[in-house]
Formats: C-alpha cells, structure tokens, sequence
C-alpha cells in the first residue's frame, strides 16, 4: 500500500467532487473514478440531482470509467444508477472490505494506482480502500448526519481528522493541487 502511514489516512482530500479538473485528472494516469453515494455525491437518501448527472456526463466525456460502490441496498442503488449511468454499480458493496473495490478495477481492466476512490469515511469508505491500494480520497461531508450511527462515527473520526490534519493540507479545493 503506497499510503503506509496510517489505513485511516487518505491519500488526498477534497470540499467536493464538483469542483475538481477530471481532464487534468486523466492527464495524469487516472482512468477510473469510484465513489460512494450518501454525503459524497448527494445528500444523505437523496436522489442525484441534475448537477450529479452532468458530473458523470464530465466524468465519462473526459474519457473515466465510473463506478458506484455503496454499502446501500440495490433499492437505493438502482435509483441513484439508473440516473447518473456509471459504467460499474455494487450495492452492498460491504465496505471496508477491499473486495468490492478490487472488483471494479480488475472489471475496469486498470491497476490500482490508476484509479480513486471518493468517499466522506474514514471507518468504511478510506479503510476500505486502502485496504484494496486504491487511492483514496477523503470527501468534506455534503452536510449533517441524519442517522445517530453515522453520527457517532462522525465523532470517533475526529482525533483521526486531526491528526490527518497536522501531516496534510485537509480539503484542499482540488485534488490536482496535491497529486
């Protein structure tokens, strides 16, 4: 695992997917984009909205494979799919296990390092990426928790932020400023 300092430590970290440069990106060896859904591409239970649509449209139009891996059931997952039309979907993707991140890469046909997992986690989405040596990127959360047991891991992140924070310049506004 390249990023050897510490499971629970993303490579890089970002305020949001919208923002970023996917054509500087794929200049710089990346070809496939993994994400979480819930407080990474929208809020919590929401649906994609227009705005994450397009970003997939980008995504793909600068020539990324896209993939969905979420810890959601195939109910949610279909939904959110069937409007942003990733090239690869894994519900109950049973993050942090590396599996479901290794099925997108070895599907996509790329090795690890040329691919990046988004996600707002350290305990599910950054573990378990780097569990697979997929680059990680740690996303700020969209907004507020509505569900007490991610709250509480909100909490127990904390001390891992700040000492994330101490090493690395934490959300930075683009990806490219630090890969």
């Amino acid at each position: 695992m390249k990023n050897k300092t510490f499971a629970l430590f993303p490579r890089f970290s970002i305020s949001s997917i919208y923002t970023l440069d996917f054509e500087k990106l794929y200049q710089k060896g990346y070809r496939a984009l993994l994400f979480d859904i819930d407080n990474t591409l929208v809020l919590h239970d929401e649906p994609a909205r227009e705005e994450t649509v397009a970003l997939f449209h980008r995504m793909q139009a600068a020539g990324f494979k896209t993939a969905v891996l979420s810890n959601n059931g195939v109910e949610r997952v279909g939904a959110f799919q069937d409007r942003v039309r990733a090239d690869l979907v894994i519900p109950n993707a049973g993050k942090p296990k590396a599996k479901a991140y290794l099925q997108a890469v070895e599907q996509f046909g790329i090795e690890k390092g040329q691919a990046l997992f988004f996600g707002d986690q350290l305990f599910t989405d950054i573990l378990g990426g780097n569990r697979a040596e997929v680059p990680t990127v740690l996303v700020k959360p969209m907004g507020k928790e509505k569900y007490f047991h991610i709250l509480l891991k909100r909490i127990l992140e904390k001390p891992f932020l700040l000492a994330y924070q101490r090493n690395h310049a934490l959300f930075q506004e683009e990806i490219t400023a630090v890969v």
